[in-house]
């Protein structure tokens, strides 16, 4: 496997998968197919939205595809914002108005535990397979750090004291919910 399409607008997730990946795999987005509309993100749950983005740009191109969806799991909120974790302050808002949000939301409860969840959805030769990778952790009180993106600077992952924001992309492409994802995705690719 040298060359995969991978179903994201998202330049952060793009990156991050690209530093992940062996090198020799070639991760190639939609925009460097030239493609920019939007991809649907319309299911219910995190398997849901992965597939739909999956299906659709593999459908598009006639090509092997995979998509991800990733979800904040917070205990306390009933595993809030989650599938939502994106537009969880409303469709228009950004990184920063979510983790108001969610620091709000929790404001005054001693459970700060948390999860990120990441699933992959690969469409590979007529069928679907689907790839999990969590992590646990915590939030905190208020943003810390200047790397990473969406709620990594409240998120500290379990056996940490930094945040994801703070511990630079070399040490969360370790150990993060979507570098295990990848890290069974790429497996299955390259051992099946």
């Amino acid at each position: 496997m040298s060359k995969i399409v991978f179903a994201t607008h998202n330049e952060n997730k793009l990156r991050e998968v690209r530093a992940i990946v062996p090198a020799g795999t070639e991760i190639v987005g939609p925009a460097d197919l030239h493609f920019y509309e939007e991809i649907p993100e319309t299911g219910d749950t995190l398997e849901d939205n992965a597939l739909l983005k999956a299906r659709f740009v593999g459908k598009m191109f006639g090509s092997d595809c995979f998509a991800d969806d990733t979800g904040l799991e917070v205990t306390a909120l009933g595993g809030r914002p989650g599938v939502r974790s994106a537009r969880y302050a409303g469709d228009a808002c950004d990184s920063l108005a979510n983790m108001r949000k969610l620091i709000d939301e929790l404001s005054g409860l001693s459970d700060r535990s948390a999860r990120f969840r990441t699933v992959i959805a690969l469409v590979m030769d007529g069928r679907e397979y689907l790839f999990e990778g969590i992590v646990n952790g915590h939030i905190i009180r208020s943003p810390r750090g200047d790397g990473g993106f969406g709620y990594d600077p409240v998120f500290v992952p379990a056996h940490y004291t930094q945040t994801f924001a703070e511990l630079g992309d070399t040490v969360k492409n370790t150990i993060s919910h979507r570098a295990q994802a990848v890290a069974k995705l790429v497996d299955f690719l390259y051992h099946r």
